[in-house]
C-alpha cells in the first residue's frame, strides 16, 4: 500500500453524497437485518463459438477468449471480468469507507495481479486451474494519516465480498440439465 501525500482537502459534495446515501443504508439494515440478504442473478449464453453474452438486470457484457484460444476476441476474457470485479469492489468499499467516515480519499487506485497454472486449464499435469496467488496492491491519494489510512482498508477489505471471496472458501454448487 502507498500513501501519495497531498495538501489539506475538505470533504467534497460528492463525498458528502456517498457518506448520507451509505449512513442511510446501514440505518435502513439495522433497522430490519433480514433486508440485508439478497440474491442476484446473472445469466450467460454461449451459443455459436465462445463468446457469452452475460446479463444481470439491465446490464449486459460479451465475455469471451481470444482467436488463439479458438474465440473471436469479440470481449474481454472472464478472468478480465473477474480481476474487474475485484479492482472495483475493493476501490469502491475503500473510497465509501472512507467518505462514510468522513476522511478524504482524493482517489484509490488497485491493481489486481493473478498468477495461473495454464496447463491445469487443459488437464495436462497434476495442478489446479484455479489462480495459483493472487496480489492486489491499493494506492491512496490522501492527506490523511497512515494509521488512520491503514484502519480504513483494513476495515473495508474485511467487508469487502469479493476481496473476501478470493480467500475464504465458499459453498458453490452447479446443477446440470440437458435440452435436445
Amino acid at each position: 500500500m502507498t500513501y501519495l501525500q497531498t495538501p489539506p482537502v475538505t470533504e467534497t459534495a460528492r463525498d458528502r453524497v456517498i457518506r448520507e446515501a451509505q449512513s442511510a443504508v446501514v440505518e435502513r439494515i439495522r433497522a430490519d437485518p433480514a433486508k440485508a440478504r439478497s440474491t442476484l442473478r446473472t445469466t450467460g449464453h454461449v451459443g455459436e463459438g465462445l463468446a457469452c453474452e452475460v446479463v444481470q438486470g439491465p446490464f449486459s457484457a460479451t465475455l469471451d477468449l481470444g482467436k488463439g484460444m479458438g474465440g473471436d476476441a469479440a470481449g474481454p476474457s472472464p478472468g478480465f471480468f473477474a480481476r474487474a470485479a475485484i479492482a472495483g469492489c475493493v476501490g469502491i468499499a475503500v473510497k465509501m469507507l472512507a467518505a462514510r467516515e468522513g476522511v478524504r480519499f482524493n482517489c484509490v487506485d488497485i491493481a489486481v495481479e493473478t498468477d495461473f497454472d495454464d496447463a491445469a486449464l487443459f488437464g495436462i499435469g497434476g495442478g489446479n486451474a484455479a489462480p495459483v496467488r493472487t496480489r492486489v496492491s491499493i494506492d491512496i491519494d490522501t492527506d490523511a494519516q497512515g494509521d488512520i489510512v491503514e484502519s480504513i482498508v483494513d476495515r473495508a477489505l474485511a467487508m469487502d465480498p469479493w476481496f473476501l471471496a478470493l480467500g475464504n472458501a465458499q459453498d458453490v454448487s452447479a446443477t446440470v440439465s440437458v435440452a435436445r
